[in-house]
């Protein structure tokens, strides 16, 4: 059933890259120094509420992308592209993200498949000294930094899967969605891990100064899914043959069903424009909502998704 759009809480700053879990998203016009050989890519970053966390810090020496057949290559191979490199590296508080969006940085690439982007973070210090990647709890009132495990995230980086289409001639703006709910994760022994699936990329048109999102959760009981592709369409004066955001999301089993959330971030509606969105998965009957509005800074969400096999 859908719910109204929910209000947000606190209006920061984003990251702005590609989040549905890993969503694809379309190129946008605009040749940003490409050639018909090569496409420009844009990478954001933005983040979802969480209650439990007042800050999620993280910090990223290095990004990378990933292209297709070179998955397990090391983070120093040369065959995958930079995208940007910090020489003091970039903190970023995540929570301070939500509905504003950062730019990463941008880089031209050849045209084709990529599977991956890698976050490179710096190593948290041994000792006595703070940690660089951490959370704050929102119940601690001493505000007292955790340190984040993210033992990958110094050799081979986070890595945020796609697949991701770099097309040629174009702008391709992606933003990385970064959803601590599902992120982070609380270990037995009290530790709290990175769990890359949880930060997701959204192909979007264009990198967005206004934006709202549509969000749900896609859900079964009975069997895994797996991954799944949600995009979003426009409807009304404007048709999408091509969703103007999209990505994928992979499935966990968790509260007696295999679900994962998603996020998709488009442009506020307007009074003649609305949006669908459409989720697929092989062996499931192929998902289509009714058409819904998106308010600046608000999300509407369309709640639990439960998806049907096919016969």
């Amino acid at each position: 059933m859908l719910r109204k759009a929910t209000s947000v809480l606190k209006v920061s700053a984003v990251l702005a890259a590609t989040t549905l879990a890993l969503l694809q998203l379309q190129g946008c016009g605009g040749g940003g120094g490409s050639t018909a050989s090569t496409g420009t890519l844009k990478l954001a970053i933005t983040d979802k509420m969480s209650d439990q966390f007042k800050s999620v810090v993280i910090s990223i020496r290095e990004i990378r992308v990933v292209p297709a057949g070179k998955e397990n290559a090391p983070d120093n191979d040369p065959g995958l592209p930079v995208v940007v490199k910090f020489a003091t590296p970039k903190v970023v508080d995540v929570m301070q993200l939500q509905f504003v969006q950062e730019a990463l940085g941008e880089v031209v690439l050849p045209a084709g498949s990529y599977s991956q982007i890698r976050l490179i973070l710096a190593p948290n210090p041994t000792g006595q000294q703070p940690p660089v990647n951490y959370l704050v709890l929102n119940s601690d009132t001493s505000n007292t930094p955790i340190p984040l495990s993210t033992p990958s995230g110094q050799q081979s980086g986070l890595k945020i899967l796609g697949p991701l289409e770099i097309k040629p001639g174009v702008i391709n703006a992606i933003m990385i969605d970064f959803d601590p709910n599902t992120a982070i994760v609380v270990r037995e022994n009290g530790d709290y891990n990175f769990k890359p699936t949880g930060i997701r990329l959204v192909r979007m048109s264009d990198m967005l100064t206004q934006f709202g999102s549509i969000s749900g959760t896609v859900s079964s009981a009975f069997n895994d899914w797996s991954s799944a592709t949600v995009s979003v369409k426009r409807r009304g004066t404007i048709n999408d043959a091509d969703p103007i955001a999209t990505g994928r999301i992979f499935s966990n089993y968790t509260s007696g069903a295999w679900q994962a959330p998603f996020a998709a971030f488009v442009p506020p509606s307007s009074s003649t424009v609305s949006y669908k969105t459409f989720i697929s998965a092989n062996g499931f009957i192929p998902y289509s909502s009714s058409s819904v509005s998106v308010l600046q800074g608000k999300t509407t969400d369309l709640g639990v998704i439960t998806m049907l096999r096919t016969q």
